[in-house]
């Protein structure tokens, strides 16, 4: 494979027992996608539409960590799931479609959303070679990330209820741990530029304050308090993975630290998800 640097592949066992630690670690599917509901709950749709925005980063991340050759079996494994999370989370919300339940604009977001995911499942088909092919995939993902979250904010004010906001508020996070990440490696391929390094930053940041504005929420269970703590651990090690050289190391670090943040946010996002199903009735 040709690279615009030279990255230390780890070793066969190394990668299998990294993959098989993040199935263990449920990144499988969220909760969401074994519902055979022929209508969703709106609950339930703002957790569908709020993890697209997350898997069309995914996707990106696991692209230029294959092309980085950093744990490559289970990013391979990684794209896999993301795709196959994208064709149930498509699924599920087309039944609102089919039985009229979202509004026109909703139903025309969420046929965009499935074009943009398209472009971008044909785009990392095929294994990079150039530093320019994975760029070429964060920029479509990050374009399918604009239309999900379009989608996922129309959703959410169809729920009218102030708890809804904390679903797409703890469901985004899954996305900038995803988003960290990508642009972590892009920067490790060679792709830095400004906008990458500004993004880097800007993302920490809403992390950070994100996970501030969980913990005073009134919305709280000990689950929600005990998942809010162990998700302030996790960030901790995430960020001083990003902060490491990109080296074997780091590289290795940041791949494997995302996943683990990612499984607690969508477990804390589930929470949320249950109490604002509560609220709705």
């Amino acid at each position: 494979m040709q690279e615009m640097r030279d990255v230390p592949v780890l070793g066969a066992t190394c990668q299998r027992r990294t993959a098989v630690q993040w199935v263990a670690a449920s990144v499988l599917l969220p909760t969401w996608a074994t519902g055979a509901q022929a209508q969703m709950g709106l609950s339930g749709a703002i957790n569908y539409a709020g993890w697209f925005r997350a898997l069309s980063q995914r996707m990106a991340k696991a692209y230029c960590q294959q092309y980085l050759q950093v744990l490559p079996s289970a990013a391979v494994d990684v794209m896999g799931l993301a795709r196959k999370m994208v064709q149930v989370g498509s699924s599920e919300l087309a039944k609102g479609m089919q039985s009229g339940q979202w509004p026109a604009e909703v139903g025309r977001q969420l046929q965009e959303v499935q074009k943009q995911f398209a472009l971008l499942n044909q785009m990392t088909s095929t294994p990079a070679t150039a530093t320019a092919a994975v760029v070429a995939a964060s920029e479509q993902a990050d374009r399918t990330l604009l239309i999900a979250q379009a989608v996922t904010e129309a959703i959410e004010k169809l729920a009218q209820a102030p708890s809804a906001r904390l679903v797409s508020l703890a469901g985004r996070q899954r996305m900038l741990s995803q988003r960290l990440a990508k642009n972590y490696f892009l920067t490790a391929a060679k792709a830095e530029s400004k906008i990458v390094q500004a993004q880097l930053a800007a993302d920490a940041a809403d992390f950070r304050q994100a996970l501030q504005t969980l913990g005073a929420t009134p919305v709280s269970t000990a689950a929600i308090r005990n998942e809010l703590e162990l998700a302030g651990s996790q960030w901790l090690f995430f960020e001083s993975a990003l902060r490491r050289p990109a080296d074997e190391q780091g590289l290795s670090a940041v791949a494997t630290t995302s996943e683990r943040l990612l499984t607690v946010m969508d477990k804390l996002t589930s929470l949320y998800e249950a109490a604002l199903r509560e609220v709705l009735g």
